[in-house]
C-alpha cells in the first residue's frame, strides 16, 4: 500500500507491551509511514511529544501502563490540545475503552477508533485513513 493524502505521515505508539509496539511499528512501516515513534508509557510519550517538532498525525494509546496510564495521558493530551487522531487500545475489555473514549471526547480529543487487543490491523488501517 502506498501513502495517500489521507493517510497519516507520523504516528506515536504508546504501549508497554513490546510485542504490540513491534507489530504496530511494522504495520505502519509497511503502510509507508516513515515517522514512527514509540513510548512504553505516558511519561515517555510526554517526553517524545516534547521532542517532536510537531505532534504526530495519529497517536495510539494503551490504557493500562505503568507510571502514567492511558487515562492520565489523555488528560495530558487534552492540556496540550492535541490536534491529531487518537486510537485507544486495551488488553482488558471494551467497557474500559468506552470509558476512556468518553473521557477523551469530553476533553476535546478526536478519537478515531478503539480496539481490544489483539488489534485488527486491516480495520486499523481503514479507520485512520
Amino acid at each position: 500500500m502506498t501513502i495517500t493524502e489521507n493517510f497519516p505521515k507520523s504516528v506515536l505508539i504508546v504501549d508497554d507491551d513490546k510485542f504490540t509496539q513491534e507489530i504496530l511499528r511494522q504495520a505502519f512501516s509497511a503502510w509507508g509511514v516513515a515517522d514512527i515513534h514509540l513510548a512504553c508509557n505516558g511519561l515517555h510519550a510526554v517526553r517524545a511529544l516534547d521532542a517532536m517538532p510537531q505532534p504526530p498525525d495519529v497517536l495510539i494509546c494503551d490504557i493500562f501502563m505503568p507510571d502514567m496510564d492511558g487515562i492520565e495521558f489523555i488528560a495530558e493530551l487534552a492540556k496540550r490540545q492535541y490536534p491529531g487522531g487518537l486510537v485507544l487500545v486495551s488488553g482488558v475489555n471494551l467497557v474500559i475503552l468506552e470509558v476512556a473514549q468518553t473521557i477523551a471526547k469530553h476533553r476535546g480529543l478526536h478519537v478515531l477508533a478503539m480496539f481490544v487487543k489483539p488489534i485488527d490491523l486491516d480495520l486499523l488501517r481503514r479507520m485512520i485513513r
